[in-house]
């Protein structure tokens, strides 16, 4: 089976080139090149990939931290979760390595809103009118007008906001292609399934290439640097354990091929990752509930689960692959979307079970 991945690609001559899709040669051009496809200039030597593509956005210098996927159509180029605009010059180099400039953006795919997966959609939206921005109906208000978006993230890393993220501009509400799960999209030739995938967030989504039946899930299925080891993503403010359960079960439904993670790319089994999800999930939040029981004082808690999550992180992985891992998902604020969760849930079910208790005489009066 041809893996969907590969890219081959024939050089014709000096401004004339044939790439390889889907089994027969093409002779290709960005929109911009008219009807004679040209060489990139801005990258020597790039040819025009017609595969789909991983774009490594070497978030603060680290390799396989955060992931764009890149998926040609007529006419330029797809991405799903463009990263924050403190990668914009790495997503730039890797359109241009496969032969694609900013300008060929078609259309970008949001899985949801946080910083390290849309950061960038509104600088790019900005620069380019005219390009579409699809994002998950509760997202696209705090895209538009970010100012609360931006509190909360202000909130998490303080001063570090600008040398993490760099800018974040409101996208046009013109731009804003609302979504509630259940669409089909049709854009440039590609067809995408939209399917809602709460619990790391209430607003995430995730997208099916109808074409080759790849899954772009965001952080609905966790944080993958590479196969054998799945760590949980659960920052507040949304966790929803029981929400994640269904995704999960609606993830697997839907039969993909293969998976691709924002942190970081392609998962080639995606029936024995969603398995392993589970079971990392639901360890790393039973770990937070019984630390809260154990302990009086959260702050104790949270250094002491911390602790057991890196030493659990480099029994796996290496010393590269457990700081790229902590990059990406910053294990206080792991624990922390967890312990929210869990107290969330406990002030829930002691006003159902205060709601459900006969009242006492004296509470009569």
């Amino acid at each position: 089976m041809r893996d969907p991945w590969q890219i081959a690609e024939f050089e014709l001559g000096p401004d004339e080139y044939f790439v390889v899709g889907d089994n027969r040669p093409h002779v290709h051009g960005t929109a911009h090149d008219g009807a004679r496809g040209e060489r990139p200039t801005d990258w020597p030597g790039a040819m025009v990939s017609r595969m789909p593509f991983t774009i490594d956005l070497q978030f603060l210098g680290r390799p396989r931290v955060i992931a764009t996927a890149a998926i040609p159509c007529d006419g330029g180029v797809v991405l799903v979760d463009p990263g924050p605009s403190s990668c914009r010059a790495a997503l730039d180099q890797g359109l241009a390595r496969h032969g694609y400039g900013l300008g060929d953006v078609r259309a970008l795919l949001l899985t949801h809103i946080h910083l390290d997966h849309a950061g960038v959609a509104g600088s790019l939206a900005q620069a380019y009118p005219g390009l579409p921005v699809y994002v998950h109906e509760f997202g696209a208000k705090h895209l538009a007008s970010p100012e609360k978006l931006l509190a909360s993230a202000t909130r998490l890393y303080g001063a570090d906001m600008q040398r993490l993220w760099g800018e974040f501009l409101a996208v046009p509400s013109e731009a804003l292609r609302a979504l509630g799960g259940g669409e089909t999209l049709d854009i440039a030739g590609l067809r995408f399934d939209v399917l809602y995938t709460p619990g790391h967030a209430v607003h995430h989504v995730s997208y099916r290439d109808r074409a080759d039946a790849i899954a772009y899930v965001g952080d609905a299925a966790g944080i993958a640097v590479r196969p054998g080891y799945v760590l949980p993503a659960t920052p507040p403010p949304d966790i929803d354990l029981e929400r994640w359960a269904t995704t999960l079960d609606d993830l697997e439904a839907w039969r993909p091929a293969r998976l691709f993670l924002t942190h970081f790319g392609e998962v080639a089994d995606p029936s024995v990752h969603l398995a392993a999800y589970r079971v990392a999930l639901a360890r790393a939040a039973e770990g937070v509930r019984q630390t809260l029981l154990g302990v009086g004082d959260e702050a104790v808690g949270s250094a002491a689960w911390t602790g057991w999550l890196r030493a659990d992180v480099r029994s796996v992985l290496t010393e590269e692959e457990a700081l790229a891992v902590e990059a990406a998902a910053p294990f206080e604020q792991l624990w922390q979307g967890l312990a929210r969760y869990w107290r969330k849930r406990r002030e829930r079910e002691g006003i159902a079970l205060a709601a459900s208790r006969p009242a006492t005489q004296g509470e009569n009066r």
